[in-house]
């Protein structure tokens, strides 16, 4: 069996040491594309940034199968404010990704923008390069903040509801974008999802989170997927 890519062991979560979610315990294998899912307001988003350490463990622990300094997770927030007054490009957001791995003080080299193009082209906006950030359409936005975290070549990415608010062609095109990491560079997918709809043919795993419980289910098979090696921890 694999290493675990991230793996709760009796974990609760909260705000405030009150705990939204309590005695949490499932691994995510690496290469696994798993959805999070349950009503709003159960957990989810709380859940996500547990594993991203954005919030404090209140209690148990979290054990991680990569080096968060050396090999950063990508991470695609729910909604990315940017004031329009400042005029950042959309090239500039994506380079953004690539400071993970810089130490403080160091300049942008030429590999950071090389990286942060080629991010940009696997997303397919690289002729949006130039434009404004803030002129962009909400599903161009959401590939745009997918290509920045592509930036810092993460092993793992995490999304918050990354169609939400989109239209259909632009959730099309994110979907089988993150189906295309997955299946491709066998990159792990974790991502919140209020309704799993278009997703739900490329998932390996189910996170249902409700009523203050985590439990993880495989969907693999229902898919037509062969499960990731120690997919059933």
């Amino acid at each position: 069996m694999t290493e675990p890519v991230v793996a709760l062991r009796d974990v609760s979560l909260g705000y405030d040491s009150t705990a939204v979610l309590e005695h949490v315990s499932l691994a995510i294998q690496r290469g696994e594309f798993v959805a999070l899912t349950g009503p709003n307001g159960a957990g989810k988003t709380t859940l996500l940034r547990g594993m991203l350490r954005l919030i404090p463990v209140l209690a148990g622990r979290i054990e991680y199968g990569f080096d968060h300094i050396a090999n950063p997770p990508g991470y695609v927030p729910q909604r990315e404010s940017l004031d329009p007054i400042f005029p950042i490009t959309v090239f500039e957001v994506v380079l953004m990704g690539t400071y993970a791995k810089l130490p403080p003080l160091w300049h942008v080299s030429r590999r950071a923008r090389r990286v942060a193009a080629e991010s940009l082209e696997r997303v397919g906006l690289a002729a949006a390069a130039r434009r404004p950030y803030w002129e962009l359409s909400g599903g161009q936005k959401q590939r745009v903040l997918i290509a920045r975290a592509l930036a810092a070549e993460p092993a793992v990415m995490f999304l918050d509801e990354p169609t939400a608010g989109i239209d259909s062609a632009a959730e099309v095109a994110i979907t089988e974008l993150l189906a295309r990491l997955n299946r491709e560079q066998r990159m792990t997918i974790v991502l919140v999802s209020h309704h799993v709809g278009r997703i739900g043919s490329f998932l390996d795993s189910l996170i249902e989170v409700d009523d203050g419980a985590a439990t993880k289910r495989a969907v693999a098979a229902q898919n037509g997927r062969d499960a990731p090696v120690g997919s059933t921890a």
